[in-house]
């Protein structure tokens, strides 16, 4: 008994040390502002979908804005497109950023509830990923997760997207965009 509880104290601390370099490591929001460019293909319902993407990361008043479009376009021609832009402020943890999505009646910028039906976003850093989340909260009481990783590469950005409600996956998008301008 006394063996196992050594080995779980050690198997917690070998985790808060790589947790703890892992954080030395990550890299400054600075490092990721700028304008990219790029697409991604799926396939989603046996269909293949292009999707011409752009981000920009720029800072703000208290820390960073990232604005996003995606263009797709249907079997049709129709052509789809979406575009998100949020705020992001600090918090008093490192790397963890909150979203400022609506003011309030002070005039504060503050995030959106996610029991009102609204998405709760935040951001962090973990190495050389900035992730957003989105996450839902459905009528049912079940959720919707959405993850944005946007990893630093030598000319741009690699991205990930991944949606998965109530534990399933719903749709995983891979692609890359290229940084254009400094």
């Amino acid at each position: 008994m006394k063996i196992l509880r050594i080995l779980l104290i050690l198997t917690a601390f070998v985790s808060l040390a790589d947790r703890v370099q892992a954080r030395a490591g990550d890299t400054p929001i600075e490092t990721f502002f700028g304008d990219y460019v790029g697409h991604t293909i799926s396939v989603v319902g046996g269909e293949m979908k292009k999707r011409d993407l752009s981000v920009s990361i720029k800072p703000n008043d208290t820390a960073f804005t990232i604005d996003w479009t995606a263009i797709t376009q249907k079997a049709s021609g129709k052509i789809k497109r979406k575009h998100y832009s949020i705020d992001f402020r600090p918090t008093k943890r490192k790397n963890i950023f909150s979203s400022a999505m609506q003011t309030n009646m002070f005039g504060h910028r503050q995030a959106l509830d996610p029991l009102k039906g609204d998405p709760y976003v935040w951001a962090r850093i973990i190495g050389a990923t900035l992730t957003v989340y989105a996450l839902l909260i459905s009528d049912g009481g079940g959720y919707e997760m959405q993850v944005y990783d946007r990893t630093l590469t030598d000319g741009g950005l690699h991205l990930r997207f991944s949606r998965v409600r109530n534990g399933e996956v719903l749709r995983l998008i891979e692609g890359t965009v290229i940084k254009s301008s400094e």
